[in-house]
């Protein structure tokens, strides 16, 4: 039977998803998260003024359902996130334990449902257009059965499980270029021991989560030093990205576009500029589009304000280059 969350488009829409929903509403604590709970708006709205985009271009994804999320967790994991404690374990944000269970459904794992139902979308509008950007996801610390640093659902899984299992005939081989700056031991741990799964991490090996065991699960595993700049870094993932087509020929390349690398963010620890990661998510597209390789873009962690601004000024320059087009 087919999901809901896949449907098909508008000719004139984009293949880049966001709806109002995925924003963080909480009476205010909200601004206490140690993240932008409205990037996923504040992005939009640069588009939106940059004319690049509408409410009738964008794509508005469906909220996963539970029968969504089951393929993918099983009910046991379902089941804990009923309890208010866990969810704060899982946000790093105590306070949400005194909260009663159905105002963390309803304003902040609804929200993330969507972005997961985003995610998922994403995978189908990539084969179809060739490329897809989905505003919010990237949830890479959570697996099938944890969740963790900040990720309630495991939205890459369940893209990819979801491929696998609607377009089997088209997609048997995927890689994940994971360049958030932390490791992505949720899906490397969900993929462990899968060859159609090829992962490329390039991550700051001092902070969390120092997960050894999934970076057993790594293909290619670039580890930074605290404070790396661009003029390492740049080099570092072009390198990695070659060489990880030459060894890996992916049917399509989910491409986790983390901003926590930026100069100051403190969670990340790197030193990225911002016109750093504007070149990275520049090569990383070039390198799909010129291989004919669909490609789905999650914009993931980001702990600095000022990142909205940057993922809309990177998805304009990916416009200004001719690696994403116009309907």
């Amino acid at each position: 039977m087919q999901t809901n969350l896949y449907f098909d488009i508008e000719k004139t829409q984009w293949p880049i998803i966001y709806r109002d929903e995925y924003n963080v509403h909480l009476f205010g604590l909200e601004n206490y998260f140690p993240f932008d709970t409205h990037k996923w708006k504040n992005i939009f709205k640069i588009l939106e003024k940059q004319h690049l985009l509408n409410e009738k271009t964008i794509v508005k994804p469906k909220e996963a359902t539970k029968e969504d999320l089951l393929v993918t967790h099983p009910k046991s994991y379902l089941k804990k996130l009923k309890f208010s404690l866990y969810v704060a374990f899982i946000e790093e944000y105590l306070l949400l334990c005194l909260l009663p269970n159905f105002m963390i459904q309803r304003y902040i794992m609804k929200p993330m449902r969507f972005q997961t139902g985003g995610s998922i979308l994403a995978g189908k509008l990539a084969l179809e257009r060739g490329w897809s950007i989905n505003l919010g996801g990237g949830f890479h610390h959570c697996s099938a059965r944890k969740g963790g640093g900040f990720c309630i659902y495991a939205d890459i899984t369940l893209l990819i499980h979801f491929l696998f299992k609607y377009y089997s005939d088209r997609v048997r081989k995927i890689m994940i270029v994971d360049l958030d700056a932390h490791q992505g031991n949720g899906h490397e741990r969900d993929f462990k021991n899968n060859p159609n799964v090829y992962i490329l991490d390039v991550f700051n090996k001092n902070i969390y989560p120092n997960d050894h065991e999934a970076k057993k699960t790594i293909r290619r595993k670039v580890e930074l030093d605290f404070y790396t700049h661009d003029n390492e870094y740049l080099p570092l993932v072009k390198g990695s990205i070659i060489m990880a087509l030459e060894e890996f020929d992916p049917d399509l390349i989910v491409y986790n576009a983390g901003t926590d690398i930026l100069e100051g963010d403190s969670l990340g620890a790197l030193s990225v500029s911002a016109e750093g990661i504007i070149s990275r998510d520049e090569l990383v597209f070039r390198y799909a589009r010129a291989r004919h390789i669909p490609l789905v873009m999650l914009t993931s962690g980001g702990y600095k304000r000022r990142t909205a601004g940057i993922i809309a000024r990177s998805i304009i320059n990916l416009f200004d280059k001719g690696l994403i087009r116009a309907p």
